[in-house]
């Protein structure tokens, strides 16, 4: 890689856009290769390209045994923090290095080997770590299913990426209850068409179920975790080509089936290895919390791979940022892991906001060590960030990027270079990232104009190279679209300093009497008035206009403000910001907003609920008493209104 030292930003970007081959030639040097690559890009098989396609590496062993055999094997590689429990356990480098390698010992000896598929259905607990990493040891393939979906979705996983092993717990812990796992997957088992050979029990104190009482419920033969790990022989790295698939992650599909995204261990050991460093200024020693769930994207990046590639410290958070006890529960892991890097969604921001407006439970802690706040997975709207900034009085990173990208599209690469942040924006292009603004026919938009955001292909490494046994599935959901590009789904703009600008999904666009608005600049708008804690604009069927904006609101804790007062201040706000054409109008204070579990909020179920369609409450929701909760309210606006 270019020495961030002594190259600007654009520098980098510009090599990795014109001469991809000597770039990431060189990036991929900085790891432990068995059969160094001597070729970065293979687009033989185009529109699908592959990375590193000669190269052989084990990303285990560059992530926990590299760094062992340097001498860094008394250097924290991993902290547990359990606001359930109240664990709290440290490991270094050499203890998680021996931990991965008994558990991968302890996997091989139920025969799970090279290319093999282990589904892993687990809370926010170190074995969640450990399987993953012990997994990718062998060149098995892992599959996390995140730990609050139901028995369907993990057979629909299961028939899908047909493992042989499942690693599970007897449950997960809430706030305000206990989850139980093992009967979900008793019934997984039994709905899914694929036979599981093993199930492996993580053991956990509080839980009604045990393995001994549903084992006769499935033909599969269920182990307890610490029992194989007590009696297994430590394995060693496989090395497997970089083309080798490290992991399944599945996304939601239009079709109901889900979609499992599938990215390979070399390209993406390459791509996190530089991430880190360059983006969000961690290098070895370094504390990050990504203050996500192993289950999302995120999660298998930046609490797993990333830290761990970098030689830095990553802390696995069980608990919430809000509740677990209170808003404070961020500020004060900041304080007691000297944590310089934090990374969370925008939901969770808006949450603390909401319940604690005035940002009074950061001065309970030394928040010294901190040097960045980034958030990605919704968009973060400027009022969010403009408070977060001033009560933790660090740059608030915007990044935007997808399941399927595996990190960030668009950033600011603070290890590079600092650049100016503009609110409202994800900022700019990362490197092989060759961003573009298209109009319906796929033509290039100019600057400040909304259209189609895509990528033009190649995808840089790390990135998905295909779904899981569907190429075709593949071409047609992501690049068929726009000939060359891949398809992002995004809509939004680039301003002429290329910072990119994104809106909302593109079915998030709405059309108001023959003028395209985007929700998420009308949402924007409404978030900067002081009682909005957060906020969801949808558009409605209009028979006048097509369509119309409509807001629901979620007040800051002790807002006091008649519905009447806040509509007409908001109706006033929004037309002297985005002008009358936005024709905003309709506003109803809610509860609470329908979100996934990831956080990002189920405006298309809202807009079907409220256009009087059929819906489908997706599986991935946090809670289905919200949409409930709702349903009077969005099918009230129903109808057209003046």
């Amino acid at each position: 890689m270019p020495s961030v030292a002594s190259n600007s930003y654009r520098e980098i970007y510009a090599e990795s856009v014109t001469d991809p081959q000597r770039f990431w030639l060189e990036t991929a040097a900085q790891l432990e290769w068995d059969v160094p690559p001597t070729q970065a890009l293979d687009s033989s098989q185009a529109p699908l390209h592959r990375w590193f396609p000669d190269g052989k590496l084990n990303i285990t062993h560059n992530a926990l045994d590299r760094h062992v055999a340097a001498g860094h094997g008394d250097r924290t590689a991993l902290i547990y923090d359990s606001a359930m429990t109240q664990d709290s356990r440290s490991y270094s480098y050499a203890e998680l290095r021996d931990e991965v390698a008994a558990a991968a010992g302890a996997l091989a000896a139920l025969g799970v080997g090279t290319g093999d598929r282990v589904l892993l259905y687990l809370p926010m607990i170190p074995q969640a770590v450990i399987a993953m990493l012990a997994c990718a040891r062998l060149g098995a393939v892992h599959s996390v299913v995140f730990g609050g979906f139901a028995a369907k979705e993990i057979a629909s996983r299961i028939d899908d990426a047909a493992p042989d092993t499942v690693i599970t717990a007897t449950g997960g812990i809430e706030p305000t209850r206990r989850v139980e796992y093992l009967p979900k997957v008793a019934e997984a088992l039994h709905l899914a068409q694929h036979r599981v050979g093993s199930v492996v029990v993580v053991h956990r104190e509080g839980f009604e179920h045990s393995a001994e009482q549903l084992a006769s419920r499935s033909e599969a033969t269920w182990h307890d975790w610490q029992t194989l790990l007590s009696a297994a022989e430590p394995a060693a790295p496989v090395s497997v080509p970089a083309t080798h698939p490290l992991y399944v992650l599945y996304t939601s599909g239009t079709t109901g089936k889900p979609k499992g995204v599938v990215r390979d261990q070399g390209g993406t050991a390459v791509a996190l290895n530089w991430t880190m460093p360059a983006i969000f200024g961690i290098g070895p020693g370094q504390v990050i919390l990504c203050a996500s769930d192993v289950g999302w994207v995120v999660g298998h990046s930046y609490i797993v791979y990333a830290p761990l590639l970098a030689g830095a410290t990553s802390v696995l958070y069980e608990g919430k940022p809000v509740g677990t006890p209170d808003a404070g529960a961020f500020w004060r892991m900041v304080q007691e892991h000297r944590i310089n890097t934090l990374f969370t969604a925008p939901t969770a921001l808006r949450a603390i906001r909401k319940a604690d407006p005035a940002a009074s439970k950061v001065t309970d802690y030394d928040i010294s060590s901190l040097n960045y706040l980034f958030s990605a997975g919704e968009r973060l709207d400027p009022e969010t960030q403009r408070w977060i900034g001033e009560a933790l009085d660090v740059p608030v990173i915007d990044n935007w990027w997808q399941t399927e990208t595996g990190w960030p599209i668009a950033a600011n690469p603070v290890g590079i270079q600092q650049l100016p942040v503009k609110v409202g924006s994800a900022a700019l292009p990362m490197v092989g990232y060759d961003v573009a603004v298209l109009d319906p026919l796929g033509e290039p938009l100019p600057a400040g104009q909304e259209g189609n955001i895509a990528i033009k292909l190649p995808l840089p490494p790390g990135t998905l190279y295909s779904l899981w046994g569907d190429d075709a599935r593949y071409v047609e959901a992501y690049l068929s679209a726009f000939k060359g590009y891949y398809t992002t789904g995004d809509s939004g703009y680039i301003d002429q300093d290329c910072y990119i600008y994104v809106m909302g999904r593109t079915d998030d666009v709405i059309n108001v009497s023959g003028h395209r608005l985007s929700t998420g600049e009308i949402e924007a708008a409404v978030a900067e008035h002081p009682a909005v804690a957060e906020c969801a604009v949808i558009g409605l069927a209009d028979e006048l206009k097509g369509q119309r904006p409509a807001g629901f609101l979620v007040l800051k804790a002790g807002a006091q403000i008649s519905q009447e007062q806040l509509r007409e201040e908001l109706v006033a706000h929004v037309r002297a910001t985005i002008g009358p054409v936005a024709d905003f109008k309709e506003v109803a204070v809610v509860e609470a907003l329908p979100k996934t579990r990831s956080g990002k909020i189920l405006r298309k179920t809202m807009r079907q609920i409220a256009d009087g369609k059929d819906y489908v409450v997706p599986s991935t929701i946090e809670d289905p008493g919200v949409i409930e909760a709702l349903l009077p309210v969005l099918r009230g606006s129903q109808g057209s209104k003046d």
